[in-house]
């Protein structure tokens, strides 16, 4: 009997090692690997599924993502909730953090080749659908909460999940600057709320979070956000 309780509690801290290993993967690999925006998602998705069938025995779906929970109303559903994030940042958000920190700046020079190139431009789009909407999701609102679900066994596991799953997104964007973080943080919480709102549905997390770039990719293409 002591052997078995000694045996699960080491798998257990197997377990959780390997969840924060593969969580710093998933946060290290996209800055540091030198992998296009094209390549790395596949090999971290990969790794991703290596993890969940060998090491947690799970499935996508118990990640949230699944093809078959698809709805129709998650696009229309998302294009409101994107409109408002994009209005509440440029009248509320900006002018008082700037107040904060007048000489900080969101680097978006990521994006600068899109100015005055449709082609350009449309190709930034499908990406921000792609990596922003599905993988991002998927990798961050669906396996790192997950993870921290199970890390904190406690009636406390949702809210310290979610509060570090978005302290993560944030800081997955430090290529932006401080109040690219910040910004990121508060739309990834928009995000992952939609998200258990709708029955850990990520589909509406998705839909959300692409509409919101594209919002802003346009806002960038039309030389109106610098």
């Amino acid at each position: 009997m002591h052997s078995d309780i000694l045996k699960t509690e080491s798998l257990n801290a197997l377990k959780i090692f390997f969840s924060i290993l593969t969580i710093a993967f998933c946060f290290f690999i996209p800055h540091y690997a030198n992998l296009t925006i094209f390549i790395y998602p596949i090999v971290i998705l990969f790794v991703v599924w290596l993890f969940l069938k060998y090491v947690s025995g799970e499935i996508f779906a118990d990640i949230f993502f699944s093809f078959k929970r698809f709805e129709i109303k998650a696009i229309w559903l998302g294009i409101l909730p994107a409109i408002s994030l994009s209005l509440f940042f440029r009248f509320a958000w900006d002018p008082l953090i700037n107040s904060i920190l007048p000489s900080g700046k969101i680097d978006l020079s990521d994006f600068a080749s899109i100015r005055n190139s449709p082609v350009n431009y449309f190709i930034i789009l499908l990406i921000a659908l792609l990596v922003g909407g599905f993988y991002e999701k998927i990798i961050f609102h669906g396996f790192i909460f997950t993870r921290f679900e199970k890390i904190f066994k406690s009636k406390w596991a949702r809210p310290v999940a979610f509060i570090l799953t978005t302290l993560i997104f944030g800081l997955y964007h430090f290529q932006q600057g401080i109040k690219g973080i910040l910004l990121t943080a508060i739309a990834g919480a928009v995000y992952h709320v939609l998200i258990l709102k709708f029955n850990r549905n990520l589909w509406y997390g998705v839909f959300v979070h692409a509409f919101f770039d594209f919002i802003g990719l346009t806002l960038i293409y039309l030389g109106k956000l610098s």
